[in-house]
């Protein structure tokens, strides 16, 4: 990612990466934020490849519109992770934007309207460099935490797989044998993102129809704050989720991953109630699939809640 030099002055100011590093004593940052959606409001944001990549390309255009850096983030298929810098007020807004701008997207694919109108975004003030180097990590860490098959650094719908790679190189499974990212010109880049909206450059670096998330992520800022590979993979092994928790995080230890319990969920909505899925469930029925789902597949109370549509400290007390 491209920054001025007058915005590279302020952001090495900021986040005390020109202060020299002393072993054992954080720095206090300031203009650091970490923003996170509730995984327990709704059973899906993403559903498929396509959705994903039209999520990924959503942060691009977003991102236009605001004074925000991203310093990682990472989209899971029911609830998403920032980590920004900038003045909060920007951050928020960047936030609800981009969470109404996927609503809409949803809308439009599916015909789900306002599915995520009230969906809850948590921030968190990040308030020294040692816990912002926790943050980042954790935010990469989300996928394989949540059981989905990939390390951090290479799950594709994430900024984990740009930190500290060969120039030019993005290692994420899925590009693995692509050519180096190919511009895009004015026109495609509208017809790939939908918009009418002024590019940003004379040409994009795009992957398949995916703008190449070294646009959009200032992850060489990133690899200054953690300074070396060894740094960075230290605190990748030792960041602990309830690090975050404690400070006011959203994380769910899932047994099996949400894409394959759905599944399961759908199936055993068909033998118990007779229906495809849990829309034509009332609260009754719900909580019955929830404790079947509890009892069958030893998932975790915030999966069951989440997967049959329930509110987690609503029903935490009921289901068993």
């Amino acid at each position: 990612m491209k920054l001025s030099p007058t915005r590279l002055r302020r952001i090495t100011e900021d986040l005390a990466l020109h202060l020299p590093f002393t072993s054992g004593q954080g720095k206090p940052i300031k203009n650091c934020w970490h923003f996170s959606t509730d995984g327990n409001a709704v059973d899906s944001m993403f559903d498929c490849d396509d959705d994903f990549i039209a999520g990924m390309n959503r942060i691009f255009v977003v991102l236009q519109y605001y004074d925000v850096i991203i310093l990682a983030f990472s989209l899971m298929d029911t609830h998403i992770h920032f980590v920004l810098y900038g003045i909060f007020d920007e951050c928020n807004r960047f936030m609800h934007d981009y969470i109404k701008r996927t609503s809409m997207h949803i809308a439009k694919s599916n015909g789900d309207r306002h599915k995520l109108e009230d969906v809850p975004i948590h921030h968190q003030e990040v308030d020294n460099d040692s816990y912002l180097k926790t943050v980042i990590c954790y935010t990469v860490r989300n996928a394989p935490v949540g059981g989905i098959p990939f390390l951090g650094g290479d799950y594709p719908w994430s900024s984990g797989p740009l930190y500290f790679r060969r120039n030019g190189y993005w290692s994420s499974p899925r590009w693995l044998g692509e050519s180096s990212p190919q511009g895009a010109t004015a026109r495609e880049y509208r017809s790939v993102m939908k918009t009418r909206a002024k590019t940003p450059g004379a040409e994009i670096p795009m992957i398949d129809g995916l703008v190449f998330p070294g646009e959009y992520v200032a992850y060489e800022i990133v690899e200054q704050l953690f300074r070396t590979t060894k740094a960075y993979l230290f605190f990748m092994c030792h960041s602990r989720e309830s690090d975050v928790d404690s400070r006011g995080g959203t994380i769910s230890r899932l047994s099996i991953p949400m894409q394959e319990m759905r599944q399961h969920r759908n199936e055993l909505c068909r033998e118990m109630f007779g229906t495809p899925g849990v829309r034509q469930l009332d609260s009754v029925q719900r909580v019955r699939l929830a404790r079947a789902l509890r009892s069958r597949y030893n998932s975790s109370l915030k999966q069951v809640a989440r997967l049959c549509g329930l509110v987690y400290d609503e029903v935490k007390g009921v289901i068993k």
